[in-house]
Protein backbone atom coordinates (compact mmCIF):
# COMPACT_ATOMS: atom_id res chain seq x y z
CA UNK A 1 0.00 0.00 0.00
CA UNK A 2 1.27 3.73 -0.94
CA UNK A 3 2.72 6.06 2.10
CA UNK A 4 -0.32 8.03 0.98
CA UNK A 5 -3.01 5.93 2.19
CA UNK A 6 -2.24 4.74 5.29
CA UNK A 7 -2.44 9.01 5.71
CA UNK A 8 -5.55 8.99 3.89
CA UNK A 9 -7.33 6.50 6.36
CA UNK A 10 -6.18 8.00 9.57
CA UNK A 11 -6.84 11.75 8.49
CA UNK A 12 -10.41 10.61 7.89
CA UNK A 13 -10.16 8.78 11.15
CA UNK A 14 -9.15 11.69 12.98
CA UNK A 15 -11.64 14.12 11.39
CA UNK A 16 -14.77 12.11 12.86
CA UNK A 17 -13.16 10.42 16.01
CA UNK A 18 -14.88 13.51 18.13
CA UNK A 19 -18.08 13.19 16.62
CA UNK A 20 -21.08 12.24 19.36
CA UNK A 21 -18.27 11.28 21.30
CA UNK A 22 -19.42 11.49 25.05
CA UNK A 23 -16.28 13.19 27.26
CA UNK A 24 -17.76 11.01 30.65
CA UNK A 25 -18.11 7.31 29.09
CA UNK A 26 -15.80 8.00 26.13
CA UNK A 27 -18.89 6.22 23.96
CA UNK A 28 -20.72 7.44 21.23
CA UNK A 29 -24.23 9.32 20.81
CA UNK A 30 -24.55 8.81 16.77
CA UNK A 31 -28.70 8.38 16.71
CA UNK A 32 -30.17 9.07 12.86
CA UNK A 33 -31.61 11.76 11.88
CA UNK A 34 -29.75 13.71 15.06
CA UNK A 35 -27.05 16.36 14.98
CA UNK A 36 -24.25 13.67 15.28
CA UNK A 37 -25.30 11.44 12.89
CA UNK A 38 -26.33 14.33 10.14
CA UNK A 39 -22.95 16.06 10.64
CA UNK A 40 -20.89 12.81 10.03
CA UNK A 41 -23.28 12.13 6.63
CA UNK A 42 -22.26 16.07 5.76
CA UNK A 43 -18.61 14.88 6.06
CA UNK A 44 -18.95 11.38 3.53
CA UNK A 45 -20.53 14.03 1.29
CA UNK A 46 -17.06 16.09 1.29
CA UNK A 47 -15.51 13.06 1.15
CA UNK A 48 -17.52 11.93 -2.26
CA UNK A 49 -17.10 15.51 -3.49
CA UNK A 50 -13.47 15.40 -2.75
CA UNK A 51 -12.67 12.12 -4.80
CA UNK A 52 -15.16 13.34 -7.51
CA UNK A 53 -17.65 10.91 -6.57
CA UNK A 54 -21.21 11.12 -8.00
CA UNK A 55 -23.78 11.58 -5.28
CA UNK A 56 -27.21 9.88 -5.31
CA UNK A 57 -29.13 9.61 -2.44
CA UNK A 58 -32.66 8.68 -1.71
CA UNK A 59 -35.55 10.17 0.44
CA UNK A 60 -34.69 7.88 3.54
CA UNK A 61 -30.92 9.74 4.07
CA UNK A 62 -29.24 6.75 2.00
CA UNK A 63 -26.52 7.53 -0.14
CA UNK A 64 -24.20 6.22 -2.93
CA UNK A 65 -20.85 7.54 -3.73
CA UNK A 66 -20.17 6.28 -7.70
CA UNK A 67 -16.93 6.23 -9.20
CA UNK A 68 -18.68 5.50 -12.22
CA UNK A 69 -17.17 3.80 -14.91
CA UNK A 70 -18.07 1.55 -17.83
CA UNK A 71 -21.30 -0.16 -17.09
CA UNK A 72 -24.17 -2.46 -15.53
CA UNK A 73 -25.03 -3.17 -12.35
CA UNK A 74 -21.93 -1.80 -9.93
CA UNK A 75 -20.47 -3.19 -7.16
CA UNK A 76 -21.24 -1.67 -3.68
CA UNK A 77 -19.21 -0.98 -0.80
CA UNK A 78 -19.68 0.49 2.38
CA UNK A 79 -21.69 0.25 5.96
CA UNK A 80 -23.34 3.16 8.16
CA UNK A 81 -22.79 5.60 10.52
CA UNK A 82 -24.91 5.40 12.98
CA UNK A 83 -24.43 4.09 16.53
CA UNK A 84 -26.21 2.51 19.54
CA UNK A 85 -25.90 4.38 22.60
CA UNK A 86 -23.08 4.87 24.29
CA UNK A 87 -21.64 2.59 21.57
CA UNK A 88 -17.88 2.23 19.85
CA UNK A 89 -16.23 4.24 17.23
CA UNK A 90 -15.81 1.07 15.00
CA UNK A 91 -19.15 -0.62 14.42
CA UNK A 92 -20.05 1.28 10.93
CA UNK A 93 -17.66 4.06 10.50
CA UNK A 94 -14.91 1.71 9.69
CA UNK A 95 -16.43 0.07 7.10
CA UNK A 96 -17.32 3.57 5.48
CA UNK A 97 -14.22 5.27 5.78
CA UNK A 98 -12.19 1.62 4.68
CA UNK A 99 -14.24 1.90 1.56
CA UNK A 100 -13.28 5.08 1.10
CA UNK A 101 -9.43 4.54 1.73
CA UNK A 102 -10.33 1.39 -0.91
CA UNK A 103 -11.23 4.05 -3.62
CA UNK A 104 -7.72 5.74 -2.69
CA UNK A 105 -5.75 2.60 -3.28
CA UNK A 106 -7.17 1.79 -6.14
CA UNK A 107 -6.81 4.89 -7.95
CA UNK A 108 -3.11 5.31 -6.90
CA UNK A 109 -2.38 1.69 -8.70
CA UNK A 110 -4.21 2.92 -11.93
CA UNK A 111 -7.07 0.87 -11.56
CA UNK A 112 -10.20 1.80 -13.46
CA UNK A 113 -13.28 -0.30 -13.16
CA UNK A 114 -14.78 -2.16 -15.67
CA UNK A 115 -18.31 -1.39 -14.09
CA UNK A 116 -19.62 1.00 -11.37
CA UNK A 117 -17.87 1.19 -8.33
CA UNK A 118 -20.16 3.02 -5.39
CA UNK A 119 -19.73 3.58 -1.90
CA UNK A 120 -22.73 3.51 0.29
CA UNK A 121 -24.09 4.91 3.80
CA UNK A 122 -27.41 3.50 5.10
CA UNK A 123 -28.78 5.30 7.97
CA UNK A 124 -30.92 3.69 11.28
CA UNK A 125 -28.38 0.34 10.70
CA UNK A 126 -28.46 0.07 14.76
CA UNK A 127 -31.87 0.30 15.04
CA UNK A 128 -31.06 2.83 18.40
CA UNK A 129 -34.12 5.33 17.59
CA UNK A 130 -36.39 4.33 15.97
CA UNK A 131 -36.23 0.42 17.02
CA UNK A 132 -35.51 -1.70 13.40
CA UNK A 133 -31.99 -2.71 13.31
CA UNK A 134 -31.10 -1.87 9.04
CA UNK A 135 -33.92 0.51 8.82
CA UNK A 136 -32.20 2.30 5.60
CA UNK A 137 -31.16 -0.82 3.95
CA UNK A 138 -34.58 -2.47 4.05
CA UNK A 139 -36.63 0.99 2.26
CA UNK A 140 -33.70 1.17 0.14
CA UNK A 141 -34.24 -1.82 -1.27
CA UNK A 142 -38.05 -2.44 -0.68
CA UNK A 143 -37.43 -5.05 1.93
CA UNK A 144 -40.02 -2.44 3.91
CA UNK A 145 -42.45 -0.62 2.63
CA UNK A 146 -42.80 3.37 3.42
CA UNK A 147 -46.67 2.95 4.98
CA UNK A 148 -45.50 0.48 7.11
CA UNK A 149 -42.05 2.58 8.11
CA UNK A 150 -43.37 5.81 8.08
CA UNK A 151 -45.19 5.81 11.70
CA UNK A 152 -42.32 4.62 13.74
CA UNK A 153 -41.81 6.53 16.61
CA UNK A 154 -38.68 6.96 18.92
CA UNK A 155 -38.60 6.96 23.10
CA UNK A 156 -39.42 10.63 22.93
CA UNK A 157 -42.74 9.82 20.71
CA UNK A 158 -40.99 11.25 17.07
CA UNK A 159 -42.06 9.60 14.28
CA UNK A 160 -39.58 8.63 12.24
CA UNK A 161 -41.48 10.88 8.94
CA UNK A 162 -41.04 14.18 11.46
CA UNK A 163 -37.58 13.18 12.19
CA UNK A 164 -36.78 12.97 8.81
CA UNK A 165 -38.40 16.14 7.66
CA UNK A 166 -36.29 17.96 10.02
CA UNK A 167 -33.42 17.46 7.87
CA UNK A 168 -35.56 18.01 4.15
CA UNK A 169 -35.47 14.57 3.59
CA UNK A 170 -39.07 13.64 3.76
CA UNK A 171 -41.23 13.31 0.42
CA UNK A 172 -44.64 12.06 -0.69
CA UNK A 173 -44.63 8.13 -1.17
CA UNK A 174 -40.90 7.82 -1.87
CA UNK A 175 -39.54 5.04 -3.42
CA UNK A 176 -37.34 1.92 -2.85
CA UNK A 177 -34.55 2.55 -5.26
CA UNK A 178 -31.61 0.15 -4.82
CA UNK A 179 -32.28 -3.56 -6.37
CA UNK A 180 -30.57 -5.80 -8.36
CA UNK A 181 -30.27 -4.13 -11.24
CA UNK A 182 -28.41 -1.19 -9.88
CA UNK A 183 -26.14 -3.20 -7.48
CA UNK A 184 -24.58 -6.14 -8.67
CA UNK A 185 -23.16 -7.12 -5.78
CA UNK A 186 -22.07 -5.60 -2.36
CA UNK A 187 -19.30 -5.80 0.16
CA UNK A 188 -19.20 -4.81 3.77
CA UNK A 189 -16.07 -4.28 5.86
CA UNK A 190 -16.85 -4.51 9.57
CA UNK A 191 -15.00 -4.43 13.11
CA UNK A 192 -15.53 -8.23 14.36
CA UNK A 193 -17.86 -8.32 17.20
CA UNK A 194 -16.35 -10.91 18.74
CA UNK A 195 -12.73 -12.83 19.48
CA UNK A 196 -13.13 -15.40 16.59
CA UNK A 197 -9.90 -13.55 14.94
CA UNK A 198 -8.58 -12.72 17.68
CA UNK A 199 -7.96 -16.79 19.00
CA UNK A 200 -7.28 -17.82 15.31
CA UNK A 201 -4.57 -14.73 14.97
CA UNK A 202 -5.57 -13.54 12.33
CA UNK A 203 -6.32 -9.34 11.37
CA UNK A 204 -9.36 -10.16 8.45
CA UNK A 205 -11.56 -12.44 8.03
CA UNK A 206 -14.87 -13.14 6.07
CA UNK A 207 -18.39 -13.88 6.71
CA UNK A 208 -20.04 -17.15 5.96
CA UNK A 209 -23.97 -16.44 7.51
CA UNK A 210 -25.75 -14.65 9.88
CA UNK A 211 -27.50 -15.92 12.57
CA UNK A 212 -31.31 -15.41 12.43
CA UNK A 213 -32.61 -12.57 15.26
CA UNK A 214 -35.32 -10.67 16.37
CA UNK A 215 -36.65 -8.30 18.60
CA UNK A 216 -39.71 -8.93 20.67
CA UNK A 217 -41.48 -6.39 22.93
CA UNK A 218 -43.13 -7.57 27.02
CA UNK A 219 -45.82 -5.66 27.69
CA UNK A 220 -46.23 -6.52 31.42
CA UNK A 221 -49.35 -4.75 33.19
CA UNK A 222 -49.98 -5.11 36.80
CA UNK A 223 -51.56 -2.85 39.14
CA UNK A 224 -50.14 0.33 40.60
CA UNK A 225 -49.92 0.75 44.31
CA UNK A 226 -48.34 2.27 47.63
CA UNK A 227 -44.55 0.66 47.87
CA UNK A 228 -44.71 0.83 52.20
CA UNK A 229 -48.61 0.41 52.74
CA UNK A 230 -49.14 -2.31 50.12
CA UNK A 231 -48.28 -5.84 51.69
CA UNK A 232 -46.41 -7.94 49.53
CA UNK A 233 -48.56 -10.80 49.27
CA UNK A 234 -51.56 -8.20 48.14
CA UNK A 235 -49.43 -7.07 44.98
CA UNK A 236 -50.02 -7.74 41.18
CA UNK A 237 -46.39 -6.38 40.35
CA UNK A 238 -45.61 -6.50 36.82
CA UNK A 239 -41.97 -6.17 37.59
CA UNK A 240 -41.44 -8.97 39.42
CA UNK A 241 -42.47 -10.71 36.25
CA UNK A 242 -39.96 -9.04 34.45
CA UNK A 243 -37.87 -9.84 36.59
CA UNK A 244 -38.87 -13.74 36.42
CA UNK A 245 -38.73 -13.63 33.00
CA UNK A 246 -35.28 -12.06 32.36
CA UNK A 247 -33.88 -14.56 34.44
CA UNK A 248 -35.86 -17.58 32.59
CA UNK A 249 -34.39 -16.25 29.11
CA UNK A 250 -31.01 -16.27 30.11
CA UNK A 251 -31.27 -19.91 31.43
CA UNK A 252 -33.62 -20.97 28.09
CA UNK A 253 -30.65 -19.35 26.06
CA UNK A 254 -27.49 -20.74 28.14
CA UNK A 255 -28.83 -24.57 28.23
CA UNK A 256 -29.68 -24.15 24.27
CA UNK A 257 -26.21 -22.50 23.81
CA UNK A 258 -28.15 -19.98 22.12
CA UNK A 259 -28.60 -15.83 22.70
CA UNK A 260 -31.28 -13.76 24.45
CA UNK A 261 -30.89 -10.15 26.02
CA UNK A 262 -32.91 -8.01 27.86
CA UNK A 263 -31.26 -4.60 27.28
CA UNK A 264 -34.05 -2.30 27.69
CA UNK A 265 -36.57 -1.61 30.18
CA UNK A 266 -39.07 1.14 30.75
CA UNK A 267 -40.98 1.40 33.75
CA UNK A 268 -44.16 3.29 34.70
CA UNK A 269 -45.36 5.34 36.42
CA UNK A 270 -41.39 5.03 36.94
CA UNK A 271 -41.80 6.05 40.97
CA UNK A 272 -39.44 4.60 43.48
CA UNK A 273 -42.07 4.73 45.93
CA UNK A 274 -44.48 2.90 44.42
CA UNK A 275 -45.43 -0.61 42.59
CA UNK A 276 -45.46 -0.02 38.76
CA UNK A 277 -48.92 -0.36 36.81
CA UNK A 278 -46.64 -1.76 33.89
CA UNK A 279 -43.15 -2.72 33.20
CA UNK A 280 -42.29 -2.76 29.18
CA UNK A 281 -39.05 -4.53 28.22
CA UNK A 282 -37.05 -5.58 24.71
CA UNK A 283 -35.56 -8.83 24.57
CA UNK A 284 -33.00 -9.42 21.73
CA UNK A 285 -32.52 -12.97 20.61
CA UNK A 286 -30.53 -14.92 18.09
CA UNK A 287 -29.72 -18.71 17.33
CA UNK A 288 -28.14 -20.70 14.73
CA UNK A 289 -31.24 -21.90 12.76
CA UNK A 290 -34.93 -20.13 12.32
CA UNK A 291 -36.13 -23.38 13.93
CA UNK A 292 -34.00 -22.88 17.30
CA UNK A 293 -35.10 -18.97 17.22
CA UNK A 294 -38.82 -19.66 17.16
CA UNK A 295 -38.06 -22.71 20.03
CA UNK A 296 -36.05 -19.94 22.22
CA UNK A 297 -38.97 -17.51 22.16
CA UNK A 298 -41.46 -19.86 22.64
CA UNK A 299 -39.96 -21.03 25.70
CA UNK A 300 -39.58 -18.02 27.32
CA UNK A 301 -42.89 -16.91 26.07
CA UNK A 302 -43.84 -19.98 28.09
CA UNK A 303 -42.44 -19.24 31.05
CA UNK A 304 -43.28 -15.69 31.09
CA UNK A 305 -47.04 -16.02 30.86
CA UNK A 306 -47.32 -19.20 33.77
CA UNK A 307 -45.30 -16.48 35.88
CA UNK A 308 -47.84 -13.84 35.28
CA UNK A 309 -50.46 -15.76 36.03
CA UNK A 310 -48.92 -16.48 39.17
CA UNK A 311 -48.38 -13.13 39.73
CA UNK A 312 -51.41 -11.25 39.28
CA UNK A 313 -50.34 -9.90 35.85
CA UNK A 314 -50.61 -10.13 32.16
CA UNK A 315 -48.02 -10.23 29.54
CA UNK A 316 -48.44 -9.77 26.15
CA UNK A 317 -45.59 -10.04 23.57
CA UNK A 318 -44.88 -8.64 20.35
CA UNK A 319 -42.42 -9.74 17.94
CA UNK A 320 -41.27 -5.71 16.36
CA UNK A 321 -38.91 -7.82 13.90
CA UNK A 322 -37.55 -10.92 13.06
CA UNK A 323 -34.75 -11.33 10.42
CA UNK A 324 -33.95 -15.13 9.04
CA UNK A 325 -30.91 -16.54 8.67
CA UNK A 326 -28.42 -14.97 5.76
CA UNK A 327 -26.16 -17.46 4.12
CA UNK A 328 -23.54 -15.12 1.74
CA UNK A 329 -22.82 -16.19 -1.53
CA UNK A 330 -21.03 -19.09 -0.72
CA UNK A 331 -19.33 -18.46 -4.54
CA UNK A 332 -18.39 -15.16 -3.48
CA UNK A 333 -16.74 -15.78 -0.68
CA UNK A 334 -14.81 -18.45 -1.63
CA UNK A 335 -13.39 -16.17 -4.18
CA UNK A 336 -12.60 -13.76 -1.66
CA UNK A 337 -10.92 -15.66 1.08
CA UNK A 338 -8.55 -17.53 -1.28
CA UNK A 339 -5.51 -17.01 -3.12
CA UNK A 340 -3.69 -13.27 -1.35
CA UNK A 341 -0.09 -13.25 0.16
CA UNK A 342 -1.01 -14.46 3.92
CA UNK A 343 -2.81 -17.19 2.78
CA UNK A 344 -6.84 -17.71 3.34
CA UNK A 345 -8.46 -15.87 5.32
CA UNK A 346 -10.72 -17.24 7.63
CA UNK A 347 -14.14 -18.06 7.04
CA UNK A 348 -16.85 -17.57 10.08
CA UNK A 349 -20.44 -16.66 11.04
CA UNK A 350 -21.44 -13.98 13.05
CA UNK A 351 -24.13 -13.54 15.49
CA UNK A 352 -24.55 -9.33 14.45
CA UNK A 353 -26.96 -8.25 12.07
CA UNK A 354 -25.78 -6.06 9.07
CA UNK A 355 -27.11 -4.38 5.89
CA UNK A 356 -25.06 -7.05 3.86
CA UNK A 357 -27.52 -9.47 5.13
CA UNK A 358 -30.37 -7.03 4.22
CA UNK A 359 -29.62 -6.43 0.77
CA UNK A 360 -28.54 -10.35 0.17
CA UNK A 361 -32.12 -11.30 1.38
CA UNK A 362 -33.08 -9.30 -1.64
CA UNK A 363 -31.22 -11.09 -3.99
CA UNK A 364 -28.01 -9.06 -4.25
CA UNK A 365 -25.08 -11.22 -4.63
CA UNK A 366 -23.46 -10.05 -0.78
CA UNK A 367 -20.08 -10.60 1.05
CA UNK A 368 -18.46 -9.79 4.43
CA UNK A 369 -14.91 -8.79 5.73
CA UNK A 370 -14.17 -8.45 9.33
CA UNK A 371 -11.29 -6.92 10.94
CA UNK A 372 -9.60 -8.11 14.02
CA UNK A 373 -11.25 -6.21 17.28
CA UNK A 374 -8.67 -7.22 20.10
CA UNK A 375 -10.69 -6.27 22.88
CA UNK A 376 -13.63 -8.82 21.20
CA UNK A 377 -16.05 -6.24 22.59
CA UNK A 378 -18.30 -4.07 20.95
CA UNK A 379 -21.38 -1.99 21.37
CA UNK A 380 -19.44 -0.50 23.68
CA UNK A 381 -16.80 1.94 24.26
CA UNK A 382 -14.15 -0.91 24.58
CA UNK A 383 -14.63 -1.44 20.84
CA UNK A 384 -11.16 -1.07 19.25
CA UNK A 385 -9.75 -2.24 16.35
CA UNK A 386 -5.65 -1.63 15.87
CA UNK A 387 -4.48 0.74 13.13
CA UNK A 388 -2.50 -1.90 11.26
CA UNK A 389 -5.20 -4.41 10.93
CA UNK A 390 -7.43 -1.62 10.01
CA UNK A 391 -5.13 -0.74 7.17
CA UNK A 392 -4.88 -4.91 6.49
CA UNK A 393 -8.91 -4.83 6.05
CA UNK A 394 -8.11 -1.65 3.49
CA UNK A 395 -5.51 -3.60 1.72
CA UNK A 396 -8.30 -6.52 1.50
CA UNK A 397 -11.03 -4.47 0.72
CA UNK A 398 -9.63 -2.92 -2.00
CA UNK A 399 -8.37 -6.33 -3.68
CA UNK A 400 -12.01 -7.64 -3.38
CA UNK A 401 -13.36 -4.79 -5.04
CA UNK A 402 -10.86 -4.74 -7.92
CA UNK A 403 -11.32 -8.75 -8.59
CA UNK A 404 -14.60 -7.78 -8.22
CA UNK A 405 -14.78 -4.68 -10.74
Amino acid sequence: MGASVPDHFEQMWRAIEEVGRSGRSGGYFRQPFDSAERELAAWFLEQASARGLRVESDPFGNVVAWWDAGSGPGVVTGSHLDSVLDGGAYDGPLGVVSALAAVDVLRERGFRPARPLGVSVFVEEEGSRFGLACLGSRLATGAMSWESARGLRDRHGVRLEEAMASYGLAVEDPRPWLGSEHVGCFVELHVEQGRDLVDRGAAVGVASRIWPHGRYRFDIAGEPNHAGTTAMEERRDPMLTYAMTALAANKQARVAGQRATFGRVETTPNSTNSVPSRVTAWMDARCETDASLEELVMAITRQATERAERDGTSVTITAESVSEAVEFDPGLARRICVDHEDGDWPVLPTQAGHDAGILSAQGISSAMLFVRNPTGVSHSPAEHAETADCLAGVEALARVVRDLA
